[in-house]
């Protein structure tokens, strides 16, 4: 078994008319994914949600505000899991909520 990484790309969407109920819908269909990953003994780190503020440091001491703001797409979180080779952490990855909202997962594998 190797480490893999799922990193969550999802393009920016204003959520401030969401409402509570529909927040819980979302929860809950990660929760559900993460939870058949974890069910097949294959998470390793749930990882954490990322803020979408924060700073980028630049060659030269340059500093930005918000990461990546010059493209569309923000990285939203991560999560480890196990997998025998990258085809299979690849069908771990399908059904991840980011897909629903016309986001990306990439899928790493973890040097050591």
């Amino acid at each position: 078994m190797r480490d893999f990484i799922f990193v969550f790309r999802q393009t920016s969407y204003d959520q401030s008319n969401t409402t509570d109920q529909e927040k819980e819908v979302l929860n809950k269909k990660w929760n559900d994914w993460i939870g058949g990953i974890a069910a097949q003994g294959k998470l390793k780190n749930h990882g954490a949600r990322l803020e979408p503020a924060g700073k980028v440091l630049k060659p030269g001491g340059v500093v930005t505000d918000g990461p990546f703001v010059e493209i569309r797409e923000r990285l939203g979180g991560f999560i480890v899991i196990m997998a025998n080779d990258l085809e299979e952490a690849t069908t771990l990855a399908h059904g991840c909520p980011a897909l629903d909202a016309n986001g990306s997962v990439e899928i790493r594998p973890v040097f050591v």
